[in-house]
């Protein structure tokens, strides 16, 4: 008997081996098979069928998931001839690995509409780039069902509460008279009014509770869940003093993730982002969060019912807020009137650009794109490349022409969305820039980076606080200002030559100069842009604004004297930071000057008596650290010079003051230094050697 036993466990061992060996991967993707019993096909959304599945994953290896149970699923999606499903085990699954939700229910998205297939995976990608916490799940799998291959599908979280998920507390079942029924509860504004829904008694907005779910949750929930909805938040949300951070709504919302899951609508130009907006309470927290994202396959321009103002199919040039189906939208209209609101939309929206946002969904465009090349060839042979399968407003030949205008069209919208939100800035007075006693760092708003030297060029660097070629004084002339350097002495410079104006003959890489405070060219306007420290540098002569050239983040990437138009409040290339980088030196005027002869006096007292003299000629003042050396300025050639018997040692700056303690010119002590184009007048020389400052004035 144990010898027919042991045969019969060999025989079915290599009976299930050879049952999974007929299942394999179709391409770099998993794939999963599902067979139900019966043989025929899934065509409700409500009742269940039984099924057999098996999992093939990246390394071939294959898992059987016996007693599954599938269905349909989706609203509009369910209509689509590639159907959306959802799968259910007999028992909670590590379904995605480590990671990911302990769950039975899973959904299989078909992504239909979606040409590029990632339009959901990418919005859950701008979830984690945001506050956002509980993102969905995004696994791509080629799917066969009872033998027929059906494409490329999208394995990804069921909405529900549970660790991995939305991980709020679950309350007990059934609640007893003691149980804290303040949460957690996941809510949706759902447009379709399916399940336990009710109407918010204010706003009107069609609230779902998903959990407790429908038939696990007690009259007392719904009522609590109701009266928070209509009594607290949308009754602060109407009233006179909606805007007041103490009894307006905002002490019933959680602003942090209330603006990311706003700019995540806006951002993706989800048209669907109010028609079905998720949101929870947590116990014992008397405020509204906002999330998950979910059911983006028509946002990012992928709805033709959308229309411009010129008649197109295009969302490029839009608000949500403005054009986007009802739901929720009413409660976000109503925040739009709050100042505060306004001010925070325009604020987190530039921080997540300057953290590099749209480089970051790029990147993940090309990533999803290279892990579904093979797939989506697959599922376009099946489905077709260039059919119609919901509202999509293009049409193309192949699948690289839709994730390049998928793209695009992020590219562009962003760069929208920035004039649109500051245009909704409260009107406030911003005050004229005024210079302090500071060096500045000139820093671009988008890449971070500050203007610095390239020999005479100027170009962006990484910001460093040490560096004396990003100082900059900023010193009134007139009604306008000039911009000096701290290395070099020179100014600012737009050196654009020919016929100029506001748009014309622009793109010339700017410079610095020696200072004329006469020239127009070396003149500038500062104008504040927003209310977030933002500055536009406005050449007097040539009427251009400065631009980072194509916004590279690279150094050494060139400030161009550039076109002056309506861009110049929201476009981040031509928008700069002055941030205060260490106090002017003070200036020296410690002796009259009617008392200062034509050749080089001492501001103090330096003992001289080591050395004889009648060595030492007119105009030269003598030092002795470490080692003797002198300073010479010279009225005929109009030159400073020092003299030593050890040169090598000249290595120290010199800078030159006006009596005003503006910086003038800056040369090496083993230079000669030219004072010619200097205005007559008393100027100051100074440098540090040895830990001390040495200071001569002088007449020009």
């Amino acid at each position: 008997m144990k010898k027919i036993s042991i045969i019969l466990v060999a025989f079915w061992l290599m009976s299930v081996q050879q049952v999974l060996a007929q299942y394999t991967r179709m391409t770099n993707l998993p794939t999963i098979y599902i067979e139900t019993f019966d043989g025929w096909g899934i065509w409700s959304k409500e009742d269940y069928k039984l099924c057999r599945m098996y999992y093939v994953d990246e390394n071939d290896l294959v898992t059987a998931y016996d007693s599954v149970s599938i269905r349909g699923r989706g609203n509009s999606t369910w209509n689509m001839s590639k159907k959306p499903y959802k799968i259910k085990f007999n028992q909670k699954e590590k379904f995605l690995g480590k990671g990911y939700a302990k769950a039975k229910k899973w959904t299989l998205l078909a992504n239909a509409g979606d040409k590029t297939m990632m339009r959901n995976a990418i919005t859950s990608l701008m979830g984690e780039f945001t506050t956002l916490k509980f993102n969905p799940a995004a696994k791509f799998v080629d799917l066969y069902l009872n033998y027929e291959y059906l494409g490329t599908y999208q394995i990804s979280d069921q909405v529900d509460v549970r660790p991995h998920r939305v991980n709020i507390t679950e309350q007990p079942y059934p609640i007893t008279d003691d149980t804290d029924i303040s949460g957690g509860y996941l809510l949706e504004v759902d447009g379709f009014r399916d399940g336990n829904c009710f109407t918010s008694s204010t706003f009107s907005a069609p609230v779902r509770i998903h959990y407790p779910e429908d038939d696990e949750i007690d009259s007392k929930q719904t009522a609590y869940i109701r009266s928070f909805i209509n009594n607290k938040f949308e009754k602060a949300l109407i009233s006179a003093n909606f805007d007041d951070p103490e009894v307006g709504y905002k002490a019933y919302v959680d602003t942090t993730s209330l603006l990311d899951w706003y700019l995540c609508t806006e951002i993706s130009a989800n048209i669907d982002g109010f028609y079905s907006t998720y949101f929870y309470k947590e116990q014992g927290n008397d405020h509204l969060f906002w999330g998950p994202l979910w059911d983006y396959d028509i946002a990012y321009n992928n709805d033709y019912r959308v229309q411009n103002d010129m008649g197109h199919s295009s969302s490029v040039n839009k608000l949500m807020v403005d054009i986007a189906y009802t739901g929720s939208k009413a409660w976000v209209i109503r925040m739009w009137k709050d100042d505060w609101f306004k001010k925070a939309v325009y604020r987190r929206y530039q921080e997540l650009l300057n953290q590099g946002l749209v480089d970051y969904m790029h990147a993940k465009v090309d990533s999803l794109s290279e892990l579904l090349q093979q797939s989506q060839e697959l599922n376009y042979e099946k489905w077709g490349i260039n059919r119609r399968m919901y509202h999509e407003v293009v049409l193309y030949s192949s699948y690289d022409q839709y994730v390049s205008d998928l793209k695009q069209f992020i590219t562009e919208h962003c760069q929208y969305l920035t004039e649109a939100f500051f245009n909704r800035l409260p009107d406030e007075p911003i005050p004229p820039f005024a210079p302090e006693n500071f060096y500045y760092h000139i820093v671009n708003a988008k890449t971070q980076k500050a203007a610095d030297l390239d020999g005479d060029l100027v170009v962006q660097m990484v910001n460093n606080n040490e560096k004396e070629g990003q100082d900059w004084e900023i010193q009134a002339i007139g009604s306008h200002f000039r911009l000096l350097n701290r290395l070099t002495g020179k100014a600012l410079n737009d050196p654009t030559e020919g016929e100029v104006g506001p748009t014309t003959n622009v793109g010339t890489q700017l410079n610095t100069v020696e200072p004329d405070e006469h020239s127009e060219s070396q003149q500038w306007d500062i104008i504040a842009q927003g209310n977030e420290g933002h500055f536009n540098l406005l050449n007097v002569y040539t009427q251009h604004i400065v631009n980072l050239n194509g916004g590279s983040s690279n150094d050494y990437t060139a400030l161009l004297s550039y076109t002056n138009d309506e861009k110049n409040a929201t476009s981040t290339n031509r928008l700069w930071y002055l941030i205060k980088n260490g106090e002017l030196p003070e200036p020296v005027d410690t002796i009259p000057n009617d008392t200062i002869p034509n050749d080089t006096i001492p501001v103090d007292t330096i003992p001289t008596d080591t050395i004889p003299n009648d060595t030492i000629p007119d105009g030269i003042e003598h030092f002795m650290e470490p080692a003797d050396y002198a300073l010479a300025y010279n009225p005929q050639t109009k030159t400073l010079h020092f003299g030593s018997a050890t040169p090598e040692l000249l290595t120290f700056p010199v800078r030159i003051f006006n009596t005003s303690g503006r910086l003038v010119g800056m040369f090496r002590a083993d230079e000669q230094y030219s004072m010619e184009t200097c205005p007559k007048g008393v100027y100051i020389a100074t440098w540090n050697v040895g830990g001390r400052t040495r200071s001569v004035k002088f007449k020009r």
